[in-house]
């Protein structure tokens, strides 16, 4: 019985997906760069020439970072207000911008983390055959 050709047939040694995910690294080599802009996947990888396109994070790694950032903001921002009681131009500038920074790094780390235990799981060879 052969294997399907999606099929990942090369032989590499593990390489943890969390870590990579964070580093923004190839789930197979690890070496590779899983991006080729700020959030958007590459075609394949630079070292080992995977194809990246089993990798659909889909919506979860911005649910992830609404709920994991909206605790953190809100919840400092609640503590101010109880405890300092700014005015409300404060609470514009403190937050608006940390919510900004803390949302996009966290999205590429979720993002890259999702795709690569995508990979470790392989979660995509369901979807790819299954019948249009």
């Amino acid at each position: 019985m052969t294997q399907p050709a999606h099929e990942d047939q090369a032989i590499w040694p593990p390489v943890d997906p969390i870590s990579a995910g964070l580093r923004g690294r190839c789930p197979r080599c690890g070496e590779g760069r899983l991006f080729s802009n700020f959030l958007t996947v590459a075609p394949r990888c630079g070292t080992c020439r995977l194809d990246y396109s089993f990798a659909d994070a889909g919506d979860g790694p911005a649910v992830f970072v609404i709920l994991i950032i909206g605790f953190i903001v809100v919840g400092l921002a609640l503590w101010m207000e109880v405890t300092v009681n700014p005015p409300l131009w404060v609470h514009f500038l403190l937050w608006i911008p940390l919510t900004l920074v803390l949302s996009l790094t966290a999205l590429r780390l979720i993002k890259g983390v999702l795709i690569t235990l995508q990979y470790r799981n392989k979660a995509a060879e369901g979807r790819l055959d299954r019948p249009q």
